[in-house]
């Protein structure tokens, strides 16, 4: 590949992005004849139109795309072996995309984000914010937080933490409608559910022992939304019974703002992963990132949750986890 063709590409993609190819000329010192002379010289090379113009706009075909989400792959890796060269090979800088749940991403991975930048000033982060379990294959993210098992989709996995979901509610909304004390009781309650591109997340299967229990939320007489920092706040103002993860109300059930409910049950267990490609050079910043995060879940894991991480009966699994990090 000639240096031509990458400054083409370059050119591309900062072209995608400001969605102008004079503003993307500009950036990279060209005018606006050479940068459409340069757009169309590549779109020749490749036998594919990565554009659809307009007086107004430029959007990126559908082969576009693909050829886009390549580009930023191969001049990231350039970038990162040119940095490496200049500085070490443990520099930190440039940008880490991150993918996480809303609520986790809102109310504790900004602030360890910012914690991290203190130390690394020269690092910058996209942060993408989503409750859907996503292609992350087909998306330009260096690492993604989910809780749940990963996808079968050839990424690599490492465990940062425990999780379980647990139903909750604020304290007048069960004083007002009653606490249940069995799973049976959730009948006569009202609920607020949280809806994936799958459908929504009614069906709470219960275990406590050897008893086994099945319910299903009826979504039609319930409060919905696709947004986790919405079925939170909307648990929190008293709307119906929440089905959450422990790490996103933690905070709330020590405030007193939030009750857990049927606590001795469990529901649904997934640990907390960092999902990354396993087969890109992972560069400096992410992995330093996700060292870095290893070691803030395993506090805050203690710190935060503490005897919450685990059922009741169950408590003994938190020396087994430790041992198994």
């Amino acid at each position: 590949m000639t240096m031509d063709r990458l400054g083409d590409m370059r050119l591309f993609v900062e072209a995608a992005a400001a969605g102008s190819l004079s503003a993307a000329g500009r950036k990279l010192g060209l005018s606006p004849a050479a940068a459409s002379a340069r757009l169309i010289k590549l779109e020749k090379a490749l036998h594919t139109r990565l554009f659809e113009r307009t007086t107004r706009q430029l959007r990126v075909t559908d082969e576009g795309r693909i050829y886009l989400q390549h580009c930023r792959i191969a001049l990231q890796a350039i970038d990162d072996a040119e940095a490496a060269l200049q500085a070490g090979q443990n520099v930190v800088r440039g940008k880490v995309r991150i993918s996480a749940t809303s609520d986790f991403g809102r109310y504790l991975l900004r602030g360890w984000l910012d914690e991290f930048v203190t130390v690394h000033p020269e690092l910058k982060f996209a942060l993408t914010l989503s409750d859907s379990v996503s292609n992350l294959m087909q998306e330009e993210i260096d690492l993604a937080i989910r809780f749940g098992a990963p996808p079968d989709s050839g990424l690599a996995a490492r465990v940062l933490a425990p999780n379980r979901r647990v139903l909750c509610a604020s304290p007048e909304y069960l004083a007002r409608k009653g606490v249940p004390r069995t799973p049976a009781d959730l009948t006569t309650h009202d609920f607020v559910v949280h809806v994936t591109s799958s459908g929504p997340l009614n069906k709470l299967d219960f275990v406590r022992g050897d008893e086994r229990h099945t319910f299903t939320i009826p979504v039609a007489d319930s409060w919905e939304s696709n947004d986790g920092a919405l079925t939170r706040a909307w648990a929190l103002a008293g709307h119906g019974i929440a089905h959450k993860s422990i790490w996103d109300i933690a905070a709330d059930v020590r405030a007193g703002t939030l009750q857990m409910v049927l606590p001795d049950w469990c529901t649904h267990e997934a640990a907390v992963h960092a999902l990354f490609h396993a087969n890109r050079y992972m560069a400096p910043r992410v992995r330093v990132l996700l060292d870095f995060l290893v070691e803030r879940f395993e506090t805050t894991t203690a710190e935060l949750l503490g005897d919450l991480a685990y059922p009741p009966d169950r408590a003994s699994q938190r020396q087994e986890w430790s041992s198994a990090l």
